[in-house]
Order: C-alpha cells, then sequence, then structure tokens
C-alpha cells in the first residue's frame, strides 16, 4: 500500500508482464498508475495523485475524498441489541464503542 495526500493506492505484480499495477483506492473515479520498479511505482503514484488534484482544481471541481469517515454495516437485529447494550453499560455511544473496537482489531 501507498499513501499520499491521504490517497491510497494499492500495488499488484504482474509477473507474466513483468510490472507493477496500482490503482487508487476510495475513488468513483479509477485512477491507475504502473511501473518496472518499486520506485518507478512509488513516483507513478505520487504523480498521478498529484495529476488528479490539479486536473480538479483546472475544471473548479473539489477533488473526491478517498474516505469519508462514514460507512454502513448491516447486521442481526440481535447483534445490533447486543452492541447497544453493551454501549449504554458502558456509557458510549454505538459508534465510539464500534470505533474503539474497530481500532483494536485494526
Amino acid at each position: 500500500m501507498l499513501e499520499y495526500k491521504g490517497y491510497v493506492g494499492a500495488v499488484v505484480f504482474d509477473d507474466e508482464a513483468d510490472i507493477f499495477h496500482g490503482e487508487i483506492l476510495g475513488l468513483r473515479d479509477v485512477i491507475t498508475f504502473q511501473g518496472s520498479t518499486p520506485q518507478e511505482i512509488k513516483q507513478a503514484f505520487l504523480d498521478s495523485v498529484d495529476d488528479y488534484l490539479e486536473f480538479c482544481d483546472e475544471r473548479g471541481e473539489k477533488p473526491e475524498k478517498p474516505y469519508s469517515g462514514k460507512f454502513m454495516i448491516r447486521t442481526s437485529a440481535e447483534l445490533h441489541k447486543k452492541i447497544a447494550s453493551k454501549a449504554a453499560t458502558e456509557g458510549k455511544s454505538i459508534n465510539a464503542l464500534l470505533n474503539e473496537t474497530l481500532d483494536k482489531v485494526i
């Protein structure tokens, strides 16, 4: 994984083509990059982020944020009830409890 200016890029190596391929994650727009060496793929990632930000600026558009900090999860009613009960018992919101729990796991 690569990170730059809040954007994250995932990279895979194609051994048949002998090249690294990457994509910026978390955007509706598809932004890819490639390179033959680790140094080239890193520079291509940095350039892609900068090009994207420059392109948005030239068009007078706000660049898409890769992650908003919000995501939706679907679970069973029973698990939802258990989470709500545990949060209440600890004097926390469900959001605070889940953030703490996810931070420990990740």
